[in-house]
């Protein structure tokens, strides 16, 4: 087998003890999207209900009916893209919570016609503008909200929003403009019965942010936020290690198979060490479909490299700190022609 993406299921439940542990009172959201976090969705979320997560964050509907489908009916499931009536309609069905940041997607609510309430959490933009509604609008949002929860269309679920995490001062006013917004929810008549605002560091790192619910994806998974606190200060490890077996030894150098389109940037060529059967080697050069290490006596192909990961010399983040990115950058670029490998001893 040319490379391997092998996801230790035991790892990632210790993660998430650390996750609800830390975030405590409020209760953790898992946040699955993009295979979650490229780590394979099924396995993922099936090991996170027996660890009694009960909070799913899909980002879009498709994914959310996925989760719906392996988790079953005890859990909730939020998500945030929405892309009109019909996708309203499949997260309605798929029984889902819907994260709702624009107006136009209350007006589709209005004329959907469905057999029952949507449950909505409506996104106030508290500056980060990645979507939600602006403070000069939200009051007609809540006239709007409250007119469909009149009406029996909408259930009002919550009210939630993103920050930048950019420094703590950016954060404060948001915060602020997050709780005048509740403020104005309540004094609508809307009570949410869920806030939420942060996700994995803001989560650890400040109690005031916690809310109700903590979005957490990359910490869940080990990835620690790039120029911050490292993963046994947060008390988290790596569950994912890439693995690649020698292929060719020339000349040039002792050649990587990492599978067609493994998509591991090309600007990390020269700039990391994997440990090899020799001791560290540098990765001189990766290319789209073979990535070539620095030589070494008796190399032979077959031989297996650890990338990296949990059992490499470096992380995800160590990579992308490299080249000036973030963990999940490098994580997400594990292309899904890569097998995944899920091990369980727990289970």
């Amino acid at each position: 087998m040319s490379a391997v993406y092998r996801v230790d299921l035991d790892a990632f439940a210790r993660n998430l003890r650390r996750v609800r542990e830390a975030v405590a009172p409020a209760t953790p959201m898992l946040v699955v999207k993009d295979d979650a976090y490229a780590h394979g969705l099924e396995p993922i979320v099936s090991r996170a209900v027996a660890e009694e997560v009960r909070w799913f964050g899909a980002f879009d509907v498709a994914t959310g009916a996925a989760v719906r489908r392996i988790a079953g009916p005890d859990v909730r499931i939020f998500v945030w893209l929405i892309g009109g009536l019909e996708d309203l309609a499949a997260g309605i069905a798929a029984d889902l919570d819907l994260g709702i940041g624009d107006e136009a997607l209350l007006d589709d609510l209005s004329r959907l016609g469905a057999d029952r309430p949507a449950r909505v959490h409506l996104k106030i933009d508290t500056g980060l503008h990645r979507n939600g509604i602006r403070p000069e609008r939200w009051d007609a949002a809540l006239a709007q909200t409250s007119a469909l929860v009149a009406a029996g269309s909408a259930a009002f679920e919550g009210v939630w929003s993103h920050i930048s995490e950019a420094s703590y001062a950016d954060d404060d006013d948001a915060r602020a403009l997050f709780l005048a917004a509740r403020e104005s929810a309540r004094s609508a008549g809307l009570h949410p019965r869920f806030s939420h605002l942060a996700a994995s560091a803001a989560g650890f790192a400040r109690g005031e942010f916690r809310e109700d619910l903590v979005r957490v994806g990359a910490f869940s998974y080990g990835i620690r936020p790039a120029g911050g606190p490292g993963e046994r200060e947060l008390g988290i490890a790596p569950i994912a290690t890439l693995w690649a077996t020698v292929t060719a030894v020339d000349p040039a150098g002792v050649h990587l198979d990492l599978g067609s389109l493994h998509g591991l940037p090309s600007a990390l060529g020269g700039r990391f060490d994997v440990m090899t059967p020799a001791g560290p080697r540098r990765v001189e050069a990766i290319a789209p479909t073979e990535t070539v290490l620095a030589a070494w006596a008796g190399a032979e192909p077959g031989d297996e490299i650890a990338v990296f990961g949990a059992d490499a010399l470096h992380s995800a983040t160590d990579l992308a700190e490299f080249i000036d990115t973030i963990g999940e950058e490098i994580a997400l670029r594990v292309s899904p022609t890569v097998p995944r490998i899920h091990v369980d001893a727990d289970a």
